[in-house]
């Protein structure tokens, strides 16, 4: 399947042929990525598909075997630091000095930035920690922190400045779920406030409450990219019809062109394609079908990712 086009306005972030060769391996292949301002960009693929590789390539991590990649309008080649001036990011998981306090971590940060002002560290830091809610644990040592303490406060990092842009790995890696849920209030926030999130996450249920746009990856490839609507609307829905007389229906169903029917016990089942949902029904009681039920079953993001990568969600991709 191709990726859908993304209607968009401005960019933040765009591929184009973003190709990534390690030997004769090719991890990120012929990458077309497109980020609209504004957008929750929800970025998911299972492990070895190439997310990761794909975000070290546009935060210049890791230089591209082929194609380019910009960010917020600046090419990353050829313009790094404008580029990544205004992108906050966390990936891989967080690393900080263990013998310093979150502040002091944060605070060291700060002072490496030369486009920060000096003068008013103390309240970017503690505005940031407060974000995350680690400003009572401020002045706690990093190395006893927990995992999900620890992934605060790199959130925190990437906050300390404003950001129109933010690529966020695994940002809920090791949190609880009252910890998700923050994260994914402050995602929502942020995007409120105009930034740009990009986030890649094994947490599918939570992708899809805060994702507008979504990208599917599949062994180095993009196979699905759009709109949330447009990427689930790219698998067709199912009827479900319930009926005592199942053979009579699956034949009304094959008559009205629809193909893959399924009767199981007294249900027979059919993808929609574009077919209206109340033409079936018409047609099932125009011919004398006893209809006892009629659904209409949405493919759930679970669903999708399944038929548009063959393979399970893994959690450590």
């Amino acid at each position: 399947m191709s990726p859908a086009p993304v209607a968009t306005g401005e960019l933040a972030v765009t591929t184009t042929g973003l190709t990534k060769r390690f030997g004769a391996q090719t991890a990120v292949d012929g990458l077309d990525l497109v980020v609209p301002s504004g957008a929750v960009y929800g970025f998911l693929g299972p492990n070895g598909s190439g997310k990761t590789t794909t975000i070290r390539m546009l935060l210049g991590l890791v230089s591209p075997t082929a194609g380019s990649r910009t960010l917020l309008g600046h090419d990353v080649a050829r313009d790094a630091g404008d580029a990544l001036a205004r992108v906050g990011c966390l990936v891989e998981g967080p690393a900080f000095h263990p013998y310093l306090s979150g502040r002091a971590n944060l605070t060291r940060l700060d002072a490496a930035d030369l486009r920060a002002d000096p003068r008013t560290s103390r309240a970017r830091v503690d505005e940031a920690l407060d974000r995350v809610g680690l400003l009572v644990a401020a002045g706690k040592r990093y190395r006893n922190y927990s995992l999900g303490m620890r992934q605060r406060l790199a959130l925190a990092a990437a906050l300390l400045r404003p950001r129109d842009l933010l690529v966020l790995d695994e940002p809920t890696n090791g949190l609880d779920p009252q910890g998700t849920r923050e994260v994914r209030h402050l995602v929502g926030s942020l995007a409120a406030e105009g930034t740009t999130v990009l986030v890649s996450s094994h947490l599918l249920a939570e992708v899809e409450q805060i994702s507008t746009h979504l990208g599917v990856m599949s062994a180095g490839r993009l196979v699905a990219q759009g709109t949330a609507e447009q990427v689930r609307g790219s698998v067709a829905a199912v009827a479900r019809v319930s009926t005592g007389e199942p053979d009579d229906a699956r034949r009304v169903l094959l008559r009205l062109g629809l193909a893959d029917v399924v009767v199981v016990a007294d249900e027979v089942r059919a993808p929609l394609g574009d077919l209206p949902p109340e033409t079936v029904v018409e047609a099932l009681v125009r011919e004398g079908v006893g209809v006892r039920g009629f659904t209409v079953e949405r493919p759930s993001l679970e669903d999708l990712f399944v038929q548009l990568t063959g393979e399970g969600f893994d959690v450590s991709g």
